[in-house]
């Protein structure tokens, strides 16, 4: 048989893709590498199948390479020395099942920064081929398909809006968000109530949120964190025109002698290898692998890697993170009953610095640390001279941290640089246990990347000062965030420059998108997830307008 369309992939660059074709009456085939699950298999015990590394590869099977620069040259590690893993779920739904659900949308000059900014020395910084006015009204179909829950306020960096307010209201929140509100203010800091896609009361199938108390590197059993599966593929599914096929990895693309994908090669479970056909193929593997199986797919015809003759694909590899600040509380800031409510989310972030007058800033989202016992209780083993702790010692310890304190999170995200010292590559000597080369990730970063971060620290800290935090810890780093992925096939009008034009379509190659975070030239300071939604459904409505012309 013969598609209309492959998915290659299943997350939130896939999902749109699937919904809208799907009901739009074409034949989709969906490649997913993981296994296929739904609410009932995901557990809320701590010790069995909730947190994501459950659902990733064995690292000494499936690895990357991280190239790092070390004492004046580059060096490669293995992953399985370091157990640092990009993979972010193999399943279907892909890592849309573990997120946070915090849904920023990109802002204006977020979409044209090197004509805010100017480009940066040493940097690669573009503006976008496409407006925040282009994107507008699809990150308001992902608050209405998905669901966002939350409260259009009023400050300084509000994007435009072609609706008053979300569909659905916040998610209930713990009362520690009265002691940041009130910092804040004390710091003329003002914070607003963070977007999450979750819901907050029944949408069709999917139940509101129960406040399980594990959410964010978590999957959902009520339905109501807006994955890819829960969300949109459940949905097109209904319209049999979907076949998901499980356990296929992905390991090539075939061209035919007219440049165009014809098939893909796919290894089973077993390791056997299957083909399929299909007149369009999409890609939304996450960025990583996305760049790593074109650069893997080479022919005839594209002797570098697929869709890169001009050798763009790979380059600019983005992530958000600058870092995280933590602070404990415990009854003297509030009563234990209210601190240590389960369940109840913060929902509160600080965007007063977002755009600062010499350079981008950032975003700080505040949240409790993950309700996990056994990973809270695991930071304990060592104490203060990283000494090992034992017995009764260790046992007081881990009542006091959980039946007494709260650790408090800023997580900081920022707009990364991008320069040519960030890029995913393939390299013949490192491969994994089906004999493909993994990829390597360049993690080289730019100066102003730690600058924003530590700006945007010394902020974190004078609000947990204020609210009277204790212990109070910062990790500033510009190394990348695993889960935070963009970049690598950048769209642009400039062929030369760029891997896809402005509607994620290669230039290169007429009948392959990419609709995963690789398009994204620049990132934003805050996670990708609600953009990549929005583009995705862009993309998808390109595709239904004009694919007997793609095709052709």
């Amino acid at each position: 048989m013969i598609y209309d369309v492959c998915v290659i992939g299943s997350g939130a660059g896939a999902g749109p893709i699937i919904y809208e074709l799907s009901r739009n009456g074409l034949s989709i085939c969906v490649l997913e590498k993981g296994d296929i699950y739904n609410e009932k298999d995901f557990s809320k015990d701590e010790i069995a199948v909730v947190r994501r590394p459950i659902y990733t590869p064995n690292l000494k099977d499936e690895y990357h390479t991280i190239e790092e620069f070390v004492e004046g040259s580059w060096q490669k590690f293995p992953t399985y020395e370091t157990g640092w893993s990009f993979w972010n779920g193999n399943l279907l739904g892909g890592s849309s099942n573990f997120m946070s659900g915090y849904f920023h949308r990109l802002k204006p000059n977020d979409f044209k920064l090197a004509s805010t900014y100017g480009i940066a020395q040493n940097s690669n910084i573009v503006d976008w081929p496409i407006s925040y006015d282009d994107m507008e009204k699809y990150y308001e179909k992902v608050e209405r398909i998905v669901g966002v829950s939350g409260e259009v306020q009023e400050y300084e960096f509000v994007e435009p809006r072609s609706t008053k307010d979300f569909p659905y209201a916040p998610l209930q929140e713990n009362k520690i968000v009265e002691l940041i509100d009130k910092a804040c203010s004390e710091l003329n800091y003002k914070t607003i109530k963070t977007p999450r896609a979750i819901l907050s009361r029944q949408k069709e199938h999917r139940n509101p949120c129960y406040y399980s108390n594990y959410c964010g590197s978590y999957a959902c059993s009520s339905g109501a964190k807006g994955s890819s599966r829960a969300s949109l593929i459940k949905d097109a599914l209904a319209t049999n025109n979907v076949k998901i096929i499980p356990n296929a990895f992905v390991i090539k693309l075939n061209t035919s002698k007219d440049k165009k994908i014809e098939s893909a090669i796919y290894l089973t479970k077993d390791g056997s290898k299957k083909e399929i056909k299909a007149k369009l193929f999409v890609i939304a593997a996450q960025a990583v692998e996305t760049s790593r199986l074109l650069l893997n797919s080479i022919d005839e015809n594209f002797p570098k890697g697929l869709a890169n003759n001009s050798g763009n694909v790979g380059k600019n590899f983005l992530s958000s993170s600058g870092g995280i600040v933590s602070a404990t509380f415990d009854e003297s800031n509030l009563p234990l009953k209210d601190l240590l409510a389960s369940g109840l989310f913060v929902n509160r972030s600080i965007m007063d610095w977002y755009y600062s007058e010499k350079f981008k800033g950032g975003t700080i989202d505040i949240l409790f640390e993950h309700a996990n016992p056994i990973r809270r209780a695991s930071f304990l083993r060592y104490d203060e001279n990283d000494e090992l702790v034992i017995g009764e010692k260790l046992q007081n310890s881990i009542f006091e941290r959980l039946t007494k304190t709260r650790t408090l999170n800023m997580e900081l995200f920022l707009d990364w640089t991008p320069n040519d010292n960030s890029f995913i590559s393939v390299d013949e000597k490192y491969k994994d246990k089906y004999g493909i080369p993994v990829a390597n990730i360049r993690i080289g970063s730019h100066e102003q990347d730690l600058k924003a971060a530590n700006f945007l620290k010394e902020k974190a800290v004078k609000v947990f000062e204020k609210m009277g935090g204790k212990d109070i810890v910062s990790i500033i780093s510009a190394l990348p965030s695993s889960n935070l992925q963009a970049g690598g096939c950048r769209f642009g009008d400039n062929p030369k420059t760029s891997v896809l034009n402005k509607y994620c379509q290669a230039h290169e190659v007429s009948n392959l998108f990419v609709t995963d975070g690789s398009f994204m030239p620049t990132g934003g300071s805050v996670p990708f997830t609600w953009t990549i939604y929005a583009n995705s459904f862009r993309v998808a409505d390109y595709i239904k307008e004009n694919f007997e012309n793609i095709i052709i």
